[in-house]
């Protein structure tokens, strides 16, 4: 069945999956005087007094009704192959564009940028859906939450979609001035600006997918992306974002205020993207999960 090219990349990333330990309530979690736990206390803070970002996180989910606004008739096309589990209003809105809030009809991309983004937009094919490496960008708004752990030095950032991972330093080191290995999370160091911690990110090769409307990559390796996460209380996170990339944009995207809330467990699951085809242990009830007999 045919599907849209951009939605195949969230579809291919984007499988629900359940904790094994749901009813398992973490050390140290703040609660009520009957127990429960307390969603609504302080922010907790980390032995050496800092907002402790650690937990796993989910972001907030964008209606069919606002994407339906947001993208028109593409949302109709997908509506007809949803896949269970898998569902569009699982997503947010940032996971299909990046540029879901700017109100022009040309991002603000260089010509050949633009040019390039547009051709990208109908030259994947809908039925190859485990190619490719998505960017952080887009595997933290897919359906899938992410899981944050924090040290002293380094901050460690999983994310469920694609099993990826990222390694923060905040141990003083500051990013290399050139680098023999580009890679496709780049390199990312963290410092505290009061209770926000921010996360400075370069050196990136250009073959990622940094959100699903025009899937391959339209960035290029001068991409810079600044990340201010700040936990607003035990139960909520917000992370925002500027991305800039002097060959390819005219100036920085402020990629608005995400916000996401403390998922109810305690650990991220593993999800691999595989066609069914070649996954001989895969059984006859995944299959219809994956809605790819």
């Amino acid at each position: 069945m045919k599907r849209l090219a951009w939605v195949a990349v969230v579809v291919a990333l984007s499988t629900t999956t359940t904790a094994q330990w749901l009813k398992f309530v973490p050390p140290g979690t703040p609660r009520t005087p009957d127990g429960k736990p307390n969603l609504a206390a302080p922010t907790p803070l980390t032995a050496d007094k800092r907002p402790d970002l650690s937990g796993v996180w989910m972001h907030e989910q964008t209606s069919v009704a606002e994407m339906k606004t947001l993208f028109g008739a593409r949302i109709d096309e997908e509506l007809k192959v949803d896949v269970p589990g898998m569902e569009l209003g699982t997503v947010h809105k940032y996971a299909i564009s990046l540029l879901a809030d700017f109100k022009i009809d040309q991002p603000p991309m260089r010509p050949e940028g633009f040019a390039q983004w547009k051709k990208n937009l109908g030259a994947s094919d809908p039925a190859n859906v485990c190619v490719g490496v998505p960017s952080f960008t887009l595997a933290g708004f897919l359906s899938e939450p992410i899981k944050i752990v924090q040290a002293p030095r380094m901050t460690m950032v999983m994310y469920e979609a694609g099993n990826m991972h990222r390694q923060i330093y905040s141990d003083g080191r500051m990013l290399p001035a050139t680098y023999e290995f580009p890679a496709f999370l780049g390199y990312s160091i963290g410092r505290w600006e009061g209770d926000v911690f921010v996360v400075d990110t370069t050196n990136f090769n250009d073959r990622n997918w940094m959100h699903a409307e025009g899937t391959v990559s339209f960035h290029s390796d001068a991409l810079h992306i600044v990340e201010r996460y700040r936990r607003v209380d035990a139960n909520t996170l917000e992370i925002e974002a500027t991305i800039e990339d002097p060959k390819v944009l005219t100036k920085p995207w402020v990629v608005p205020k995400a916000t996401l809330q403390l998922a109810p467990f305690d650990q991220i699951m593993e999800v691999m993207c595989t066609n069914v085809e070649t996954a001989p242990l895969m059984d006859a009830a995944s299959k219809d999960n994956y809605g790819r007999k």
